[in-house]
């Protein structure tokens, strides 16, 4: 078996996660690269040269613009399938993680939307589970689907519950 055949959807498709998740990520890429280029190009300006603060703030633009235009393809590396017994979830691009969650370990759903988040329409559902190293968590999904999510896993995870 090779490394890609380890994420290959298993029997079920990906279900992506929303489209106006992408520009919510690129909104805080350039955000969080902006403000880290203006904590190191000021100080360079006033202590050190001018030329020498605008080629660090074009090293600064370039990577803004990479990282920025990366944020979809990080976004379509996300996604998760349901099967019958438990939820996959997939993340990454470089690093890429698959995560196998059983429906009876699960032991309570959770869906957030932080201001950031209610205003790209786009909401998170975290799976806590018995698991201390879980990080089970679907983010930038549309309202309605991460309700109907979270019903359902609800569900699964009532009828299948393993007892701890």
């Amino acid at each position: 078996m090779t490394a890609s055949e380890l994420f290959a959807p298993p029997t079920e498709n990906w279900v992506p996660l929303s489209p106006r998740y992408v520009p919510l990520l690129r909104l805080g890429t350039a955000l969080s690269w902006g403000i880290l280029a203006t904590l190191v190009v000021v100080p360079l300006v006033f202590f050190v040269d001018r030329n020498v603060a605008l080629l660090v703030l074009g090293g600064f633009l370039v990577v803004l613009v990479w990282r920025v235009i990366r944020q979809g393809a990080i976004a379509r590396a996300w996604g998760y399938a349901e099967r019958e017994t438990d939820l996959y979830i997939k993340a990454g691009i470089i690093r890429r993680r698959l995560t196998v969650i059983p429906y009876g370990r699960m032991q309570a759903v959770e869906v957030t939307a932080g201001p950031l988040e209610r205003a790209f329409n786009v909401s998170t559902v975290k799976l806590v589970t018995a698991s201390a190293q879980s990080d089970a968590r679907i983010p930038g999904l549309d309202p309605r689907a991460a309700a109907e999510l979270r019903d359902r896993l609800t569900e699964r995870g009532e009828t299948q519950a393993a007892g701890l």
